[in-house]
């Protein structure tokens, strides 16, 4: 019995585990950060582009065909 938990406290496969899962809860938090960043881009891209579609529907002149974007304010 003295030798199985000298053998068990010598035992560092666990050690590897466990870096596995650092790594992974650290992958995790910065894809879920990516995620968040990139849906408040794309809902800003999607407001804007909504006024504009608008804007054209309301036949405003700045909608021509190679007229620069109006800028927002």
């Amino acid at each position: 019995m003295k030798s199985f938990i000298k053998l068990f406290i010598k035992d560092e496969s666990g050690a590897s585990a466990a870096e596995y899962a650092l790594i992974l809860a650290i992958v995790g938090v910065a894809l879920g950060a990516a995620a968040l960043y990139l849906s408040v881009q794309i809902q800003n891209s999607m407001y804007k582009a909504g006024q504009q579609i608008e804007a054209c529907n309301s036949g405003d002149a700045s909608c021509a065909p190679g007229t620069p974007t109006p800028k927002a304010t």
